[in-house]
């Protein structure tokens, strides 16, 4: 089942969508053609009518030479707004199948060989009797003989008894996915939770709306084992800050201008332990109080999202 992308986030996001189209020179078709997504997949995107998966908003972005951080704010915007995760993400088209290639340890002449020794008899074959008999036991005895050379082959090709022959695949890197997080717990600290892909899954442990009509929400990442807190909606010069308890430090971030104050702006991330109470505050520009609300991070091993009712204190 598919969200519609009626919030005002994601009207925002569908927008700025239509424009990087547009920039790209593209049609619908085209769009389809050189992304993993439909020519109906787009228009419903572009037209507002669905969120599109995160992975969509990425590829347009690459085609129109645009830096994702900005449409993958108000995805993450539109997405919060439904209180959880878009969890119908159109998957990507098959891929075209490809004729699969001779086997590696086959030369290709043998390959070949077989393959025409093995193959269909030619149109046109004689009826079945004394002369087809004897064109049938001339055919068996050549594919043994071909099968018989091959058995030969494999049999003597390096590796048979000696060190094993090298994969056809070179073996997985043991670095990390390309998709996956770029780091965990301290070394995460201080990073962007952005930039380090530790904001794909998060958790909310707790949100706020403040006293101005901003909205806070306190971030966590079991993946990474940090925490981090994000703010939309709020004035030029509101600031958030986050602390874990007993953390390294508190980490502070500011509205600087009115693209953030259309947006959200974040804090960074510190190292964040199950277990852990978080705390995090509200400074208003002017004429304010500075409003406070804590959680603790959940010890389930379980990533669960949950929600919880937050109590600000003023100061």
């Amino acid at each position: 089942m598919t969200r519609p992308a009626s919030s005002p986030a994601g009207v925002r996001l569908a927008s700025t969508l239509r424009e990087l189209r547009r920039r790209t020179g593209l049609s619908l078709a085209g769009l389809a053609a050189k992304t993993t997504f439909s020519k109906s997949s787009w228009e419903r995107y572009l037209n507002g009518r669905t969120l599109p998966p995160r992975t969509a908003v990425e590829e347009l972005c690459r085609l129109a030479n645009e830096p994702v951080g900005r449409c993958l704010t108000l995805w993450e915007i539109a997405e919060s707004e439904w209180d959880g995760r878009a969890t119908a993400a159109e998957p990507a088209r098959s891929a075209r199948p490809t004729a699969a290639p001779p086997s590696p340890s086959l030369p290709a002449a043998t390959a070949t060989t077989a393959a025409t020794a093995v193959g269909a008899a030619p149109v046109g074959a004689a009826p079945v009797g004394h002369r087809g008999a004897a064109t049938a036991a001339v055919l068996a005895s050549a594919s043994a003989a071909v099968f018989g050379a091959i058995a030969l082959t494999l049999f003597l090709l390096p590796g048979r008894h000696g060190a094993p022959l090298p994969a056809a695949h070179p073996p997985a890197s043991s670095s990390p996915s390309v998709t996956g997080p770029r780091c965990r717990g301290t070394a995460c600290e201080g990073g962007s939770p952005m930039d380090m892909r530790c904001a794909t899954a998060p958790e909310t442990l707790a949100e706020h709306v403040t006293a101005t009509g901003a909205s806070v929400q306190l971030r966590y990442s079991r993946e990474c084992g940090t925490s981090w807190t994000r703010m939309w909606g709020a004035r030029i010069g509101d600031r958030i800050e986050s602390q874990a308890v007993g953390g390294v430090r508190a980490y502070r971030a500011e509205v600087k201008d009115r693209a953030e104050a259309d947006t959200y702006v974040h804090t960074a991330m510190t190292a964040t332990r199950p277990g852990t109470l978080v705390r995090t505050c509200f400074l208003p520009t002017a004429d304010g109080r500075t409003e406070c609300f804590e959680a603790r991070v959940d010890r389930s091993p379980e990533p669960t999202p949950r929600i919880r009712t937050s109590h600000p204190s003023t100061t």
